[in-house]
């Protein structure tokens, strides 16, 4: 693991505790800054990372507080306060 892996993995930790703790932009700067450490060293986001980014606004999702969860047609669908919606299969 790579010094850009561990960071952006503590990044992903602090956008969660930020989130929960009510500083929704303080997670967003977060999540930028992890996009932009992702690509300047031309590493993919993790999995558990892309699955709870909004990529239009770039919140970090946490079901039941800022994103909608919904099951439709064999998909998950995400829906974060912005509108923006990702569907992933299950």
């Amino acid at each position: 693991m790579t010094i850009a892996d561990e960071r952006i993995e503590r990044l992903q930790e602090l956008a969660a505790e930020a989130v929960a703790t009510g500083h929704p932009d303080r997670a967003r700067r977060y999540v930028r800054l992890a996009r932009r450490i992702a690509e300047r060293e031309r590493r993919s986001l993790p999995e558990s990372f892309k699955r709870f980014t909004c990529d239009e606004c770039d919140a970090y999702l946490q079901p039941g507080n800022n994103a909608r969860v919904r099951l439709q047609d064999g998909h998950v669908v995400l829906t974060c306060d912005c509108g923006y919606q990702s569907r992933y299969p299950y």
